[in-house]
């Protein structure tokens, strides 16, 4: 059977003129004048590669233990394949120290635009102290950092599952992009991260009614931990009409996070903490993530219709929600404790799904 691959959105790519303004823009600072000449010549390595569509300038032949062992595949991609099988690795060692990945969801923080730390840092701080008393390894995933450092990114999801699920890879192949310029993925080590992890705690406020913006990039951007195709030369690159043909054999959808414990702490000012709370605790459970018990999950206002510039106090008077971020972290340490040792039930593992996506 075939699939047809509907076209037509795209447009035609940009023309030489458009391309060098946009590349021109980075060095727009006057003091970059003197180099006028050699940013002319780079721009035109640059065209080149855009012109020419490479995506990946460094590969090698996969080799060994995949579909297609002479595909050439990208170093980028292979060097985060081997870290992330090492994780794993780790992970599954009973001698290995249990670690718990505490991500810090905010945007806000006191070395960019707004000038002052966040409350959702000073929570995570909380969690630390109660994890690390309990002999956890803790390991901070600051999203802020994509606020305030240079050129830090988490390039955005392009969808390739809906395309076909073994279209989306894991880890993902859609970044680094050369020919397009979107290199320095922070996605390639955030993978590390979490695999490494035998807890996660997600710690995030409510921005409009919904997780952060950053929370969200780092969210989509998992999409291939659960389901995603370890063998990016069974599709041979992102060939869509391959990726049709392979899910409609029936596809296992892998989860790569399975049998990690998480909790959840939410926080806002106004409404929204209950949605995004239970659309976070959603989506780990999907992934095969296990909760560390009702009072790890958490949602709580903080300065309720009180004003912004007063929300650090608003925070130091409520003693009552520090503790039940206590007890979220609490709530994790006891559940890591459980994972390693083989007590953490999961009634449903094993179970076939009749309809698996």
């Amino acid at each position: 059977m075939t699939i047809p691959i509907r076209k037509g959105q795209a447009p035609s790519p940009i023309d030489r003129q458009a391309f060098g303004e946009r590349f021109r823009d980075a060095f727009a600072d006057p003091a970059f004048e003197a180099e006028r000449g050699a940013i002319a010549r780079l721009e035109a390595i640059a065209w080149q590669a855009f012109d020419g569509g490479r995506k990946a300038p460094h590969t090698q032949k996969a080799g060994e233990g995949f579909a297609d062992p002479d595909y050439e595949l990208s170093l980028d991609w292979l060097a985060t394949r081997a870290r992330l099988q090492a994780a794993q690795a780790r992970w599954a060692d009973a001698r290995t120290t249990p670690r718990a990945l505490l991500v810090v969801c905010a945007a806000r923080n006191d070395g960019t635009c707004p000038g002052e730390m966040s409350k959702t840092y000073r929570l995570m701080q909380l969690a630390q102290e109660v994890l690390k008393a309990d002999g956890i390894e803790t390991d901070v995933l600051d999203l802020s950092l994509m606020t305030s450092d240079y050129r830090r990114h988490i390039h955005p999801c392009k969808g390739c599952v809906s395309t076909a699920m073994p279209l989306c890879h894991w880890p993902c192949s859609c970044y680094p992009n050369h020919a397009l310029g979107q290199t320095g993925d922070w996605m390639a080590e955030i993978y590390e991260r979490w695999v490494s992890a035998h807890g996660v705690l997600l710690l995030t406020p409510v921005y409009w009614y919904q997780v952060t913006s950053p929370l969200k990039l780092m969210m989509d951007r998992l999409v291939c931990a659960d389901g995603g195709n370890p063998d990016p030369t069974s599709t041979h690159g992102k060939k869509a009409d391959e990726a049709k043909a392979l899910e409609l054999t029936g596809w296992p959808y892998p989860q790569h996070l399975a049998g990690r414990c998480y909790g959840v702490v939410v926080h806002g000012d106004v409404a929204g903490i209950e949605g995004v709370r239970r659309s976070l605790s959603d989506w780990l459970d999907w992934m095969g993530l296990i909760d560390a018990g009702p009072q790890s999950r958490l949602d709580r206002m903080i300065g309720y219709y009180e004003p912004y510039a007063t929300s650090h106090e608003a925070l130091d008077r409520d003693e009552a929600m520090q503790d039940e971020v206590r007890n979220v972290a609490r709530a994790l340490a006891h559940a890591i404790g459980d994972l390693r040792a083989g007590r953490l039930s999961q009634p449903d593992r094993g179970l076939e799904r009749p309809r698996p996506k």
